[in-house]
């Protein structure tokens, strides 16, 4: 009964996605090449909000990693450039958090906030 109450006390596991870091301007170019033949997403991250926060652990929670596409980490309060050269490259206003979805070297979807977790990324794919 205690157990229902309040929860087990055993640490639940935490699910890890299969991140790459998106750290430097010129990995954009791969990205672009990359999306000729496979999916690739972009999650832009602010790690000092708390919107973000929530949005990435719910993002987490529920992204399918079976999902067929390569899943890049944009950390945009220490990587700045990196961040507005993702506006430039690929047309999209910055927001945060932001979620693109690049096929054939172009953003073929793209969300914010709430909206990221609606995303259908299963028709990307």
């Amino acid at each position: 009964m205690f157990k229902k109450l309040f929860g087990s006390s055993e640490p639940k596991e935490e699910k890890v996605l299969p991140w790459q870091p998106l750290t430097n301007v010129s990995l954009l170019d791969v990205i672009v090449d990359k999306s000729k033949t496979k999916t690739q997403l972009i999650f832009k991250h602010s790690t000092r909000c708390g919107i973000s926060s929530m949005v990435m652990k719910q993002f987490v929670s529920a992204y399918d990693v079976n999902n067929n596409a390569d899943l890049y980490y944009l950390d945009l309060l220490s990587y700045r450039d990196v961040s507005n050269e993702v506006g430039y490259k690929f047309q999209v206003m910055h927001q945060s958090p932001q979620l693109l979805v690049i096929k054939n070297g172009v953003v073929v979807a793209h969300a914010s906030h709430g909206g990221i977790n609606e995303l259908e990324l299963e028709r990307y794919s």
